[in-house]
């Protein structure tokens, strides 16, 4: 009886050093993979699709930020600085870059194709939201993947960087960006019809994060400065009311769903709430593709 027990154990403790070392194993090839670090959720998404399992895509900031005016850590930095990507979105993007050490070799605009098309805005006025501080919109409009075309220039552009580090991996890399181009065209065309239905019809923005949506599907839209998790005091409420006199719009994009009390006072002034996220940061729930179908859905529901 003692054999059989002694025999139990040393077959346990034997499963057990094998699960541990299959653990390490596993966590020994992760840290093996290229590191790709994004600075937004949009090109994590590209990266992850794009190289599959053929490398680690890392994109650190919390998800309660807006990755454009977030600022990591010092830990968070050296881990950038080990990368062996960076992507950066481009148009002044992720400001803390411009006063951090990283390795220029790594440094990788997707937007850099384009940047003849990037926006340019007049200050506006200096504002808080979430935990990241005050800051300003002025400079450059940042939400280029917002349109689409822009969306598949990038996604090109990180696959041409992917396969110079993946050579072994180039002919999976060109068929996920044929497919993920497919997809992207396959929305651009639905917000295409949007554009035709809508004819110029006025919209407003709960906040200015819209430019390269309006300015590729000839949206007629006008940007206020409210936060989805905050009550407009009685000046804002005013403001709109003003704005509406020349601006009579039925349709109020928002970034993310707004109290209750203000999507029932904006239904009562005729003005229909319709969650379009710019998704910047990386959502609660699906991805990408699967979110910005949902943003065009819900703006379709609210047409037709």
């Amino acid at each position: 009886m003692k054999t059989i027990v002694v025999i139990i154990l040393l077959l346990l403790v034997s499963c057990g050093q094998d699960k541990s070392a299959s653990g390490s194993e596993a966590v020994l090839a992760d840290m093996q993979m290229p590191a790709i670090y994004t600075v937004n959720y949009p090109l994590a998404w590209m990266a992850e699709r794009l190289a599959g399992d053929a490398a680690r895509v890392v994109f650190p900031a919390p998800t309660d930020v807006d990755p454009a005016f977030w600022q990591p850590d010092i830990d968070t930095i050296l881990e950038y600085q080990q990368g062996d990507l960076i992507l950066l979105n481009g148009a002044n993007y992720a400001k803390w870059m411009a006063h951090v050490s990283l390795p220029a070799s790594r440094l990788i605009d997707t937007s850099a194709g384009y940047r003849k098309q990037l926006i340019a805005l007049d200050a506006d006025p200096v504002h808080r939201h979430g935990p990241v501080g005050e800051h300003s919109h002025g400079g450059l409009a940042f939400t280029t993947w917002l349109d689409l075309v822009l969306a598949q220039r990038q996604l090109q552009a990180v696959a041409g960087v992917l396969q110079r580090l993946l050579p072994q991996d180039s002919g999976a890399i060109e068929q996920r960006l044929a497919a993920g181009l497919k997809e992207l065209d396959d929305m651009d065309v639905r917000m295409t019809a949007l554009e035709q239905k809508l004819d110029g019809a006025p919209l407003l923005y709960s906040h200015p994060v819209y430019q390269y949506l309006q300015r590729r599907y000839l949206l007629n839209g006008k940007a206020l400065h409210w936060e989805p998790d905050l009550a407009p005091d009685a000046n804002q409420w005013q403001e709109l009311a003003d704005l509406l006199q020349s601006h009579p719009a039925r349709i109020m994009l928002w970034e993310d769903e707004p109290l209750p009390q203000v999507a029932t006072r904006l239904d009562e002034m005729g003005i229909q709430v319709v969650v379009f996220t710019p998704l910047g940061n990386r959502p609660a729930q699906g991805n990408f593709s699967s979110n910005m179908k949902a943003n065009i859905h819900a703006l379709e529901m609210a047409l037709y």
